[in-house]
């Protein structure tokens, strides 16, 4: 007797979803050209790397790795709440900032649901929420900033439960000023959540941070320990809400998520401010060599708020995807945006002087090898 092979019954809209990922890692990369990157310069870590004490923390925390973690991220969320001057329940850690945005898309968006964002802006937000059937509307950049005029014409068209803002954004580098984004909050609809996504915030110019209070129902603020803390591996990342929609995390997050060398970790770079004060000046340093890096070869560099730099190829997305192929071929992991006119562009994240000078050598003949 033969049997019709069994398989789960997917809902409609799993059945409907690509098997994809925003981000293809540089590990997919180098097991196809089965070499490692001579140097790793596309995913926006940092090569600075985490706080000693953080190490160190980690280090002590592995010991007792045979324990689950505190599902309240007691000590950390109190952490937390105190170097911003709130309290615990306006303070939730999760998985990363990807984490929390899925938690978020779970609880706020039903299938057919409108959500706004910018075309070419964070892919993975965009993951989410086509996973959990919302609507994306996508508003253009205006050059190479995130456009709050455009985003919020959108939000008053359709009525969106989430309206998306990185700010400092990826892909491009750019900033507004924290003004600019709290003046956006009024004319938000009625029920719209802003989505702050400041992931790079630690790295951006001072006054690039809004003055929001915790308690306004309208705003949520994502940050990470993935840029500045140099803790990208760890994914810990956390929200700043009010605590009606924090309490709401607790319904769907899940509550051993958070391991107990990540919460060690987290906690111990959080307490050593004076590392994350080094690594901006490095980060500072790094985006002027690049950007010199850019300019002697007949690249522009765009002014950066971020760990990155973006650079302008000067022709269409066809030449930067062959400029984006040569460099990568010649051992050095970049990437670039991926959505017209943004995708004439390379971003090169920072490192340290010895990966910046791969680049450097890297790059004459990537162009070259393009232009040819």
């Amino acid at each position: 007797m033969s049997h019709t092979p069994q398989t789960p019954r997917y809902t409609d809209l799993a059945a409907s979803l690509p098997a994809s990922v925003p981000f293809v890692g540089p590990e997919t990369a180098e097991r196809a050209a089965g070499r490692p990157f001579a140097a790793r310069l596309g995913a926006n870590e940092s090569l600075f790397g985490p706080s000693p004490r953080a190490i160190a923390a980690m280090e002590r925390a592995a010991r007792e790795v045979w324990m689950y973690g505190d599902p309240e991220n007691h000590d950390l969320r109190h952490a937390l709440a105190a170097h911003h001057g709130v309290t615990p329940d306006h303070i939730v850690v999760g998985e990363g900032i990807d984490g929390l945005l899925s938690y978020l898309v779970r609880l706020v968006v039903a299938p057919g649901d409108a959500v706004v964002t910018s075309d070419g802006a964070y892919p993975t937000f965009n993951f989410h929420v086509t996973g959990f059937g919302g609507v994306l509307h996508k508003a253009p950049y205006r050059g190479a900033h995130e456009d709050p005029e455009a985003l919020l014409a959108l939000a008053a068209e359709t009525r969106p439960k989430l309206l998306y803002i990185a700010n400092p954004d990826n892909p491009m580098g750019s900033h507004h000023p924290g003004a600019v984004i709290a003046a956006m909050l009024p004319r938000l609809p009625e029920g719209t959540l802003m989505v702050l996504d400041e992931a790079y915030i630690d790295l951006a110019p001072e006054g690039t941070a809004p003055q929001i209070a915790a308690d306004d129902p309208r705003v949520i603020r994502f940050r990470t320990f993935s840029k500045g803390y140099g803790m990208a591996g760890l994914r810990v990342g956390y929200a700043i809400a009010a605590p009606g929609l924090i309490a709401a995390f607790h319904k769907v997050r899940n509550h051993f998520g958070m391991g107990r060398i990540a919460q060690a970790g987290a906690l111990a770079a959080l307490q050593d401010q004076g590392w994350l004060g080094e690594v901006r000046a490095r980060v500072a340093a790094a985006r002027d060599r690049l950007a010199q890096i850019a300019r002697e070869n007949g690249l522009t560099p765009l002014p950066s708020a971020t760990n990155f730099v973006t650079m302008d190829c000067g022709q269409d997305g066809a030449f930067a995807r062959k400029v984006l192929a040569e460099v990568v071929a010649r051992g050095v992991f970049i990437r670039m945006p991926f959505i017209a006119p943004h995708d004439r562009c390379i971003r090169v994240s920072v490192g340290d002087a010895a990966a910046l000078q791969t680049f450097a050598e890297a790059l004459p003949h990537a162009l070259a090898a393009a232009r040819a």
